[in-house]
């Protein structure tokens, strides 16, 4: 689908185009919705009732909106990106916006009433989503009033330090979401104190000390997504999971998983899988002296953790003693927006490109997700450091979030097609990985299950899903927690900071929507709760472990450890 160009889109919001509208209702007559040829271009058909009926709303609304422009009024603007008093303060500025929100109204409307599948229809309306929020009259000096007032109370230093940090975000290759100068790992970020333990070609294990004056019997292990890295787990103090959970009496262990270079080009799923969490998994086993652990997965290293444990049950082990698995998918059936970057021409040429070995590059990775909430992670910096030559502020989440990490692409493509695109892992037996028939019903352990209400990765609905397939024996003793905010944001949610909310039902229906109807919902961070969980499950009261590691895996060198200090190229 071709994106119009700017001159296009301008015209619905020039007062001028709409004076001569208005003055020849002739020609009022033969104006096309916006959007209506982007449509046509990309084969998509609207029914002509439905769109007559688009047309006559549209055409009466921004009548309105004119009538208001000539009697000088200004319009009603709910929108954050036009909230400041250089948007309100002048009628010209104020109808631009009103008029590119009327139109963005319109344009998704019309995306929603195609005539399409499913999925056609999830990538047209992707693709219009994207055009509205590129062509937002605040990402152009010539249309920004708070940009041009920069520009003129600071006599051209505002583009000049704009055109500055565009050109040195040229040179990173990515826009600059924090002040990078401010974070550093191991310094400020993922200091909560530890050892590598274990250190692998594909990952480190690092244990971390102990804090209080007994631990729970049983250890804990984490698995972060390889697609990321592990410190999101690990930020500063106040708002580390990891530090929490020391802090409530678990010996705890965590894999940093390699950034991929050239040398683990041709890893594949089995590989992590083997040579990943069931490796890490043994010597978490035997370090401890337990054969059974609690585990936890976040995202892609819940999918990770819960294929090697379906693993692990078809050679006769079960080393869960519960199973925590945070916004991660089981059941790939609804992936959500990310499904329009997901199909059998897409994947084939992922795989003719990298399924016998190369790397997915972290900054195409990156890309992709930024793509999915853009006016937050894109036109939202550019309007700050390009337009308004704004140093970006210090934010660890978004400094994590620009680390960005490679795949390899094996790996990548084996995931892609079994998971996203086919939905295998979720069917007892239809795959194989390491050897095994994979079933994750075989999985003997008590889950708690984790999915943020505003999540655009995992929709918390699919999250919900892998309550209908894990413990189907003990089902009951299965636990859903909803928290508020998004995929990150709803998990690192501290109790010390007070913010938020969670939702928790005592029954476990199949229906998702069942669920939510009868949830409570609560103030505050879902993290008690999942601490009482991991102590229901982690054994009596000992002494903790004064050592780090033991004579077969004696510590390397300190948490962090240079894994997670590697860039991606």
């Amino acid at each position: 689908m071709n994106m119009p160009d700017a001159q296009t889109l301008a015209g619905w919001m020039n007062p001028e185009q709409w004076k001569s509208w208005m003055a020849n209702p002739d020609a009022l007559a033969n104006v096309q919705l916006p959007g209506a040829a982007l449509l046509r271009e990309a084969g998509a058909t609207v029914k002509p009732d439905v769109l007559e009926t688009l047309k006559n709303e549209y055409m009466a609304e921004f009548g309105v909106l004119w009538q208001q422009f000539l009697e000088g009024k200004t319009p009603q603007i709910r929108d954050r990106r036009f909230a400041a008093p250089a948007w309100t303060g002048n009628p010209v500025t104020a109808f631009s916006a009103a008029a590119y929100l009327l139109n963005a109204k319109f344009l998704v409307a019309m995306a929603e009433a195609v005539e399409a599948s499913a999925q056609q229809k999830q990538k047209i309306r992707f693709a219009i989503q994207q055009v509205v929020d590129a062509m937002s009259p605040a990402n152009f000096l010539a249309t920004n009033p708070e940009a041009q007032q920069a520009l003129l109370e600071s006599k051209g230093e505002s583009l000049t330090r704009g055109l500055k940090n565009m050109l040195a975000d040229m040179q990173k290759g990515h826009i600059s979401l924090t002040d990078d100068k401010a974070f550093e790992v191991g310094r400020n970020l993922a200091v909560t104190e530890g050892q590598v333990v274990l250190e692998t070609p594909l990952f480190q294990l690092i244990q971390y000390k102990p804090l209080t004056d007994t631990v729970k019997q049983r250890p804990l292990l984490m698995v972060p997504p390889c697609i990321n890295k592990y410190y999101i787990l690990d930020l500063q103090p106040a708002s580390s999971l990891v530090r929490y959970a020391v802090e409530q009496g678990n010996t705890v262990f965590i894999i940093s998983w390699r950034n991929p270079d050239a040398t683990l080009a041709k890893t594949s799923w089995d590989d992590y899988t083997e040579k990943g969490v069931i490796e890490a998994i043994r010597a978490v086993q035997e370090i401890t002296g337990e054969e059974t652990l609690n585990l936890l997965g976040f995202c892609v290293g819940g999918t990770l953790l819960s294929t090697a444990l379906a693993v692990l049950a078809a050679r006769g082990q079960q080393p869960a003693a519960s199973l925590t698995l945070l916004t991660t998918f089981l059941d790939f059936a609804d992936t959500g927006v990310l499904s329009v970057f997901v199909d059998e021409p897409q994947v084939r040429i992922r795989e003719q490109a990298l399924a016998q070995g190369g790397l997915m590059a972290g900054r195409d990775l990156a890309s992709t997700f930024s793509s999915l909430r853009p006016n937050d992670l894109v036109w939202n910096y550019v309007q700050a450091n390009y337009l308004k030559g704004n140093e970006p502020a210090a934010f660890d989440l978004l400094y994590w979030n620009s680390d960005s990490t490679n795949l390899p692409g094996p790996m990548f493509c084996w995931y892609l097609r079994n998971t996203y695109l086919e939905n295998r892992l979720k069917e007892p037996g239809r795959l194989t990985v390491a050897g095994e028939k994979v079933d994750l019903t075989a999985i003997a352990a008590p889950a708690f299950v984790y999915g943020s209400r505003e999540d655009h990765i995992v929709p918390w609905t699919s999250a919900y899903a892998s309550m209908n397939i894990l413990n189907p024996e003990e089902r009951t003793a299965n636990r859903f927690v909803l928290g508020a905010s998004g995929h990150i944001a709803g998990v690192i949610n501290p109790p010390s900071k007070n913010k938020r909310s969670y939702w928790v039902n005592d029954e476990r229906p199949e229906d998702p929507e069942q669920w939510i109807a009868g949830a409570v919902e609560h103030p505050g961070s879902w993290w008690p709760l999942w601490a009482a969980f991991l102590a229901e499950h982690g054994g009596d009261d000992v002494a903790p472990r004064t050592e780090l590691g033991n004579e077969t895996f004696k510590p390397v060198e300190p948490a962090p450890g240079r894994y997670v200090k590697e860039k991606a190229d």
